[in-house]
């Protein structure tokens, strides 16, 4: 079966959405999504776009995507590429699709001359683990990841002790 992988256009918005809750929902997690079909048109048609994005197919039949931005590592001194999902429609596992969206966002960070290429895993999905490990991937131990989510932001914000006219914009 022929794999092609191509950068996501904006009309493949409602597509990429599905996949996003299907990824979701095996991730336990479809309350979650918050994005819409909609959003995502919007934001690929955006000049700059807050993610860039492959979608992998099959025999011209969406079967994947990889999703990731850059961010800047301060002690590398450059430019990092971050995976934030990655997924592969049940039907089209086993056919090394992964693989081929891992080998396109290497090349991409190589091309963008990143040092490093890291994402995260959650501790419980064995199969995407496996995965990883298999491309030489090796987990980075000793951190721990933290998150502020919209409330909690605002919550800093106009809730904290620290209250500095110097800071407060």
């Amino acid at each position: 079966m022929p794999v092609r992988i191509r950068p996501a256009e904006p009309q493949d918005a409602l597509e990429l959405h599905q996949m996003i809750t299907e990824l979701a929902s095996y991730e336990r997690a479809e309350e979650c999504v918050k994005v819409t079909a909609y959003d995502l048109e919007k934001q690929l048609r955006d000049v700059n776009t807050p993610f860039d994005c492959a979608i992998a197919e099959i025999d011209g039949k969406v079967a994947g995507f990889a999703l990731w931005f850059y961010a800047y590592s301060t002690w590398e001194g450059a430019r990092t590429l971050y995976l934030e999902d990655l997924f592969v429609r049940p039907e089209f596992r086993g056919a090394h699709l992964g693989e081929a969206l891992m080998h396109h966002l290497a090349r991409t960070a190589q091309q963008k001359q990143c040092r490093r290429f890291e994402w995260s895993v959650l501790d419980w999905n064995e199969p995407a683990i496996g995965f990883y490990e298999r491309l030489g991937a090796q987990p980075l131990s000793g951190w721990t990841r933290y998150r502020l989510e919209d409330g909690r932001i605002n919550e800093l914000l106009n809730g904290s002790g620290y209250k500095s006219k110097e800071f407060a914009r």
